[in-house]
Order: structure tokens, then sequence, then C-alpha cells
């Protein structure tokens, strides 16, 4: 089991699945959450549904279908590079409230393609359509989503709190056949604000009738998840997989999400 660092000085404390788990400032620990929960909050992308995996076979198909290579895009891996990078570059824009949600839909496809120079408006349409219509079918989920929706279900109340588009969230959740799991899903659409602003987290605890500090939420955005919640009074957990380096105030940090059982 992970443990917490008897120096009080924080830290990566390894579990008996190489999971990880750390602890803010070395202290708390498992005997003082599980009972003060009642609220489990997910971010849903690169937290429970895998975005990375789903996107990528996506982009692979499109791909094939559009014949790209004929087209001047020698390889997939770097079509699907590109899509990263500029997709990465308009949420971050949308996140922080300089974009609207529509400048995505209207802008990756075509941005990518002028990378690899073409210049083809129906070719732009008919792979943003193509691809906001297959992905969020795709089934993939992140390792352990399901043994620890499981878990948490029997224990607490859960709810999504997601930045993404209301009905394109739902085809996700449908697809990894996890809607069953959750109480409500809130989406920004739904509850008039984006994730960080308080106000969708406001929104969340008011559906789940439940007080800031009786929830807990779970995410990989440092900026939105994160920084949100804890604008809101809301104790978190960064789902931090790549182990990346960072000096943000968080609650607990985990590199897996089966080690939230070493907390929750």
């Amino acid at each position: 089991m992970a443990t917490v660092d008897p120096t009080g000085e924080g830290g990566w404390r390894e579990g008996d699945m190489n999971d990880k788990v750390k602890y803010k400032n070395g202290k708390g620990g498992a005997e003082q959450c599980h009972k003060k929960y009642c609220t489990v909050f997910f971010d849903l992308d690169h937290t429970l549904w895998d975005y990375e995996s789903n996107s990528c076979a996506t982009l692979a198909e499109l791909y094939d279908v559009h014949d790209l290579k004929r087209r001047g895009v020698n390889e997939v891996q770097a079509f699907q590079d590109q899509f990263r990078l500029v997709n990465n570059e308009l949420w971050d824009l949308f996140d922080t409230g300089k974009i609207a949600s529509d400048v995505i839909r209207k802008e990756r496809f075509k941005r990518i393609l002028a990378h690899f120079a073409i210049v083809d408006e129906k070719l732009d349409r008919d792979l943003s359509a193509e691809y906001l219509d297959l992905c969020p079918r795709k089934a993939q989920l992140m390792p352990y989503a399901i043994e620890m929706l499981d878990y948490l279900s029997d224990r607490y109340r859960l709810t999504v709190i997601t930045n993404g588009f209301d009905e394109i969230q739902h085809l996700k959740l449908a697809a990894g056949n996890i809607t069953r799991y959750f109480d409500h899903i809130v989406t920004s659409q739904k509850a008039g604000h984006r994730k960080p602003a308080r106000g969708i987290f406001d929104y969340a605890l008011l559906q789940s009738n439940t007080a800031c500090h009786e929830a807990i939420m779970i995410g990989d955005n440092l900026i939105t998840d994160i920084g949100g919640a804890r604008g809101a009074q809301i104790d978190t957990v960064f789902f931090n997989s790549e182990q990346r380096e960072h000096e943000e105030i968080i609650d607990f940090e985990i590199n897996s999400l089966i080690a939230l059982k070493h907390f929750l």
C-alpha cells in the first residue's frame, strides 16, 4: 500500500502495483479521507475516457479513407502529431476564455491541412464532421477506469464535470459504457460556465446537493480541473499519468487511477 511520508516533506510513495500517490505536505492520508467526502467529481477526457488513444484511432481511419498520403501527408504519425499540436493550442485558448468553442471546430483541420500545404475547404469540412462523428463513439478508457468506478460508486456519489460539447461528451460516456456510474453529467454547456470558472463547480455542488468540503475533484489539467476546483474550495486529485513536474498546490497526486484506493 502507499504510505504517507513520515518526514512531512511530501513526495511520491509507490504502492504494490507500481501506482504512486503524493499527499499534500506529506500529511493527511487515507484515515482522514475515507470519512470526509461524500461526492467525487471526475473530469472526462484524459482522466476516464482515453482521448489520445481514441483520437489517434479516428485519425488513422480518416487518413486512410481520405487517402491523405496521396495529398502529401506522407505518414499517419505526422497527421496525428500535427492534430495533437493544433488541438492542444486551440483547447488552451478555449480553456482560458480567448476563443469560443465553435472556433475549434472551424479552425482545427484547416490549420492541420495548411501545415501540409493543403488548401481544400471541402476536405476540411469533411474531416471536421467525420472526426466529430467517429471519435466520441470510440470506447477506449484510461487504465483502471472501470475498476475504480466500480469501487467508488459503492462509496460515493459520482459526477462528471467537463468542458466538452454536451452531445459529444454523452456519446463518449455511452461508448465507454460508464454513464451508469454517474448521478450527474455537468457540461459547460449545461452549467453556463466552463472550467476553471467557479460557476461550473458551484453548479455541480448544487446539482449533487454537496457542500464544497464534502467533494473532491479528480482531473488531469492543472488549470481547468485543479485550479478551478481549488477556486471553489474543493479538494483536488491531480491525475498526473506522465509525472510532469509542476509547482501547483494540490491535495493529492496520482499517476494511476488505481491509486485512488489508497485514500478514497
